[in-house]
């Protein structure tokens, strides 16, 4: 059922929470997509229940319709998500008094599955960036910059969207410090080294020129027209790099931020200095790492001890 075939109450519902979204809660555009489409689908199965006003509501109504999602194979990661943003709609309703009581109190969400996330080697890392290094030196803009765009992934953590949304004041070269704008506008100062240091200043110096355009604007990264660098050109020049590597099931941006984090963890970093660099609200996001720690740990045993 599309949003001009529900009720005009809800479907309005529809459009005040996704200008909460964007407004008050300053959610990505690509969170505010996933929540209103989940949102869109909860508000159709009520109507299918005869439910044309917000008041009429229920927590049954909710429960039946995560269990049609779930009978429909949905995994459980995206029923925990879905259930959030039944919980995060109904609070705002009754805010926004739309509602005199909230349904999804007792809205029980399954757990999510808790996956180990891709990491490549060290060996593996060092022939990916050696290679790039290699293809840099004939001062070609693309090699240059692909290479200062892994070497700051990977010295970072940094999500690609914040990667992408660099401007060339926001590294301080003397410090070598950087300045992301994170997740809810949430601005952080994340630490690099000096092979990504090399790699930044070698693209500013030899690549950039050559791409910048009138439209280039203060864009750190930019595309092959001079435009400032798009999260769809990141993961494909990644996925591209990954699939030459040949040994890696990884295949886009996010596994140069699971490795950072946990060969950061590897190292002896304190795990709230680690969820400082990521960014991460929770300091249970950040644990995830240490699980992927220990079953390295668990694995060099196996292979090493003689009574493992």
């Amino acid at each position: 059922m599309e949003k001009e075939e529900l009720p005009p109450a809800l479907a309005l519902a529809i459009t005040g929470f996704g200008r909460y979204l964007t407004g008050e809660r300053a959610r990505s555009a690509h969170t505010v997509r996933a929540y209103l489409s989940d949102l869109g689908s909860l508000l159709a199965h009520a109507a299918t229940e005869g439910v044309t006003d917000l008041g009429e509501l229920e927590l049954g109504t909710l429960r039946r319709w995560l269990g049609a999602q779930s009978e429909s194979g949905v995994s459980r990661s995206t029923l925990a998500r879905r259930s959030a943003t039944a919980r995060s709609f109904t609070a705002w309703a009754l805010r926004e008094e739309l509602i005199d009581a909230d349904p999804s109190l007792r809205l029980k969400a399954p757990k999510k599955e808790r996956s180990l996330p891709g990491v490549l080697q060290q060996q593996q890392l060092v022939r990916l960036l050696t290679g790039l290094k290699e293809a840099a030196q004939d001062g070609s803009p693309m090699p240059l910059r692909d290479r200062a765009i892994v070497e700051l992934l990977y010295a970072t953590g940094i999500r690609v969207g914040e990667l992408a949304g660099l401007d060339v004041d926001d590294l301080d070269p003397d410090r070598r410090t950087l300045r992301v704008l994170g997740k809810g506008n949430k601005e952080r100062t994340v630490p690099y080294g000096l092979p990504a240091a090399l790699a930044v200043d070698d693209w500013l110096r030899r690549g950039r020129g050559k791409l910048a355009s009138a439209g280039s604007g203060p864009a750190l990264f930019l595309g092959v027209r001079g435009g400032r660098v798009d999260q769809r050109q990141v993961r494909s020049v990644v996925k591209g790099l990954f699939e030459a590597l040949g040994d890696t099931a990884s295949t886009g941006p996010h596994a140069l931020r699971h490795t950072a984090a946990t060969h950061l963890l590897d190292g002896g970093a304190d795990l709230r200095a680690v969820q400082e660099i990521l960014g991460h609200s929770s300091l249970a996001t950040t644990q995830i790492y240490t699980h992927v720690s220990v079953d390295r740990l668990r694995n060099s045993y196996q292979q090493a001890h003689p009574r493992a």
